[in-house]
């Protein structure tokens, strides 16, 4: 990267950063995703509500009002409850910490729609072969249900992926040092706040350019040997 009148090395460890908290925030988006998509398709009521209560709250919550929610919101109720269980030293909550608890927890959401998406264009006929012919539930997921559910989710997967790479930039706000911060301290240094938003602009543009190569990829992984409709 280019010095920049000497802040081109913070801006990249700002970069480092903002990818090691996308990858992060995706890990927790898919797990939550994945777990909120079968609750959804769930027989159990009581599953299918709070799974169905997950996704309309927070795809009704602005990013920036959930993240706010979470990091001041969260910080005040841990802080009041430490008395309650003997703890008397303020707890200051890490701004990484809540940035990936916060970008993981609203993609969450987003992913589950695309995986329950995923599960339901699996011909079930073929779930049902799986177990007539003796396999183990745990089989006919693994052998069946998942690598075809991949081929449907990884188009909406990647979408999600892209708008929570461009998302990470709200973390800015509540203190972490990440490229849009770094950012925004050179440019009130030296006055050029046009040239530093560039290179971050370029930065996530390279990011998100890599990320559809790599899905482009994946997506003809997948789709081998399938004929399109």
């Amino acid at each position: 990267m280019l010095n920049l009148q000497g802040y081109g090395p913070s801006i990249l460890q700002g970069t480092i950063l903002t990818m090691e908290l996308c990858l992060a925030s995706l890990v927790i988006a898919t797990f939550l995703g994945i777990i909120t998509a079968f609750a959804k398709l769930s027989s159990n009521r009581t599953l299918n509500i709070t799974a169905t209560a997950y996704t309309t709250v927070i795809r009704g919550i602005p990013d920036l009002v959930l993240m706010l929610l979470v990091f001041f919101g969260g910080q005040i109720f841990i802080n009041q409850l430490g008395p309650m269980v003997g703890y008397e030293e303020y707890i200051d909550i890490n701004p990484f910490v809540a940035g990936v608890s916060t970008i993981g927890f609203i993609f969450g959401a987003y992913m589950a729609e695309t995986f329950r998406g995923a599960i339901l264009a699996v011909p079930g006929g073929q779930l049902e072969a799986g177990s007539a012919y003796g396999m183990s539930r745990s089989k006919v997921f693994y052998r069946i249900l998942l690598p075809q559910m991949v081929r449907h989710a990884i188009p909406g997967f990647g979408n999600n992926w892209l708008v929570l790479m461009k998302t990470t930039a709200l973390v800015s706000i509540i203190g972490l040092n990440d490229m849009v911060r770094m950012a925004g301290f050179a440019a009130g240094a030296t006055r050029r706040p046009f040239t530093f938003y560039l290179v971050v602009a370029i930065n996530y543009l390279i990011l998100t350019s890599i990320s559809i190569l790599i899905l482009n990829r994946l997506n003809k992984k997948y789709s081998a040997g399938f004929i399109k409709d």
